[in-house]
C-alpha cells in the first residue's frame, strides 16, 4: 500500500483548517490521497478547481461501477456513491424543478419576518434564564429545528426523535447504524406523506405529495432535507457565536452595526468548517484538470471548506473579516447545477440570528474555556454537544 496522505487531517481547535490541506494544494494542486476506508481519492482544495469540478457534468454522485468505489467513510448519506450513472442527471433535474418553488426568493423573502419573530421569541426565552445558559440547546438547536418543520411540514413535537434518527444517519463509523437510521426516516417520512395525502397544508411535504405518486423517492429526498435543513445550520449558529467571540474587534463592528449581518454571515459561511468530511464525486469519464487525469470510476473529494480560504483568492484567508469584499463567492454551498437548493433559508436565518444576538445579549460570553467544549463525536458535522455561555 502507498504511502499516501490520509484524510481527513486531524485538528485540534474547530475554528482551524488543518494546514496539511494547504500545503498539498501549494505542494501538488489537485493531490492524490487515501480515505480513512483506505480506498484512493483525488482531493481538490484549490477555489478554482473546486468551482470548474462542481461545474463538471463529467462528475457526479453515482458510480459506473458501485461496487468498486472508493467510500470517503462508512455514512450512508456522503460516504460513498449514491444514485444509478444511467438516470442520475434526469432524476436530479426532476427534483430540482420539484423543490425550487419551495425554497424561491419571493417564499424566502416572506419567510424573513417570520424567522426574525422566532428568533425574538427565543431570544426572549433566554433573557428569561439564569446564566450560564447552554446556547446550543437554547437557540443553535431549536431555531432551525423549528423553521425546517414548519417549511416542510413536520410536527415540531417529533423534533427529539428525528435529531436522535438524524445523529444515527450521519454517523461516520458505523455503516449499519447509519443505512438503518436512514430508512427509519424513510418510513417516518412516507407515514407523514400520507397523511398529507389526505390533510394538505401549505408546506413542502404537502407540494410533493400532490406532484408525485412515489412515496418513497419523496420520502428519501424530504429526510435528506431534514437532515441537511437543521444539521448545518445548527453548527453555524454555533460556529458564528465562536468566531465573533473570538474576534473582538470585529464583534465591536457588528454590535455598532447590525446592518452589518449579512456580510457577517457571509464571512462565517467562508470560514466556519464545520465538517472535514468533503463532498464525494465519481468520474463517468476521463477528465484533464491540473496537469492531472482523473480516470473513469476514480473518487474526487471537494473539499470546499480548504477552497474557501485558499491564498489566491481571499487575501488572509484566515482572517476573520465581517467587511470582507463579496467579490468571489464562497462555495459553502456549492457551486453551479448542484448549488445547495436550502441556501437561501440558511442565510434567512443566519441573518436573523446575528442581526440581533449581540444588540439583545451585549456582554454574552462564553462561560468555560473554548477549549474545554464538548464536542460531538463521530458525525460528519463537527460541532459542539453544548455551547455554555453567560452575560
Amino acid at each position: 500500500m502507498s504511502t499516501l496522505p490520509v484524510i481527513p487531517f486531524q485538528r485540534s481547535d474547530l475554528l482551524d483548517m488543518p494546514p496539511e490541506y494547504r500545503e498539498l494544494r501549494v505542494r501538488e494542486g489537485i493531490a492524490r490521497v487515501r480515505t480513512r476506508m483506505g480506498g484512493e481519492a483525488w482531493l481538490v482544495s484549490g477555489y478554482e478547481d473546486a468551482r470548474r469540478l462542481f461545474n463538471d457534468a463529467r462528475l457526479g454522485r453515482s458510480h459506473p461501477e458501485p461496487d468498486k468505489a472508493a467510500r470517503l467513510s462508512a455514512s450512508a448519506i456522503l460516504g460513498g456513491p449514491q444514485g444509478d450513472i444511467e438516470t442520475e442527471k434526469a432524476e436530479h433535474d426532476r427534483m430540482r424543478k420539484l423543490f425550487m418553488p419551495s425554497f424561491s426568493a419571493r417564499r424566502m423573502k416572506a419567510l424573513t419576518d417570520h424567522v426574525g419573530f422566532l428568533v425574538d421569541e427565543r431570544l426572549d426565552h433566554l433573557a428569561k434564564l439564569t446564566p450560564p445558559v447552554d446556547l446550543h440547546a437554547e437557540l443553535s438547536f431549536p431555531l432551525p429545528v423549528l423553521v425546517i418543520c414548519q417549511l416542510l411540514g413536520v410536527p415540531y413535537e417529533d423534533r427529539d426523535y428525528f435529531s436522535g434518527v438524524s445523529e444515527r444517519m450521519g454517523d461516520m463509523l458505523d455503516p449499519t447504524k447509519s443505512e438503518a437510521a436512514r430508512e427509519e426516516l424513510g418510513a417516518y417520512m412516507s407515514s407523514l406523506i400520507e397523511r398529507k395525502r389526505h390533510e394538505p397544508a401549505e408546506d413542502v411535504l404537502s407540494d410533493l405529495a400532490g406532484e408525485l405518486d412515489d412515496d418513497g423517492t419523496i420520502a428519501r429526498l424530504a429526510g435528506t432535507l431534514l437532515f441537511a435543513g437543521h444539521e448545518t445550520t445548527v453548527n453555524r449558529i454555533d460556529f458564528g457565536v465562536l468566531l465573533l467571540l473570538a474576534n473582538p474587534d470585529q464583534l465591536d463592528l457588528l454590535k455598532a452595526d447590525p446592518g452589518l449581518a449579512p456580510g457577517a454571515v457571509e464571512e462565517i459561511l467562508r470560514v466556519a468548517v464545520t465538517s472535514l468530511h468533503g463532498l464525494p464525486r465519481y468520474a463517468h469519464e476521463d477528465v484533464e484538470i491540473g496537469g492531472v487525469t482523473i480516470r473513469r470510476g476514480d473518487a474526487v473529494v471537494l473539499m470546499t471548506g480548504a477552497a474557501n480560504r485558499d491564498e489566491r483568492i481571499y487575501p488572509d484567508p484566515d482572517e476573520f473579516d465581517i467587511r470582507r469584499p463579496q467579490t468571489d463567492p464562497h462555495l459553502t454551498f456549492g457551486y453551479g447545477p448542484r448549488f445547495c437548493i436550502g441556501a437561501s433559508l440558511a442565510r434567512v436565518e443566519l441573518i436573523a440570528v446575528f442581526s440581533r444576538l449581540f444588540q439583545r445579549f451585549p456582554t454574552l460570553r462564553l462561560a468555560v474555556p473554548a477549549s474545554e467544549l464538548r464536542r460531538s463525536e463521530g458525525r460528519i458535522a463537527d460541532g459542539f454537544a453544548e455551547l455554555p455561555v453567560t452575560w
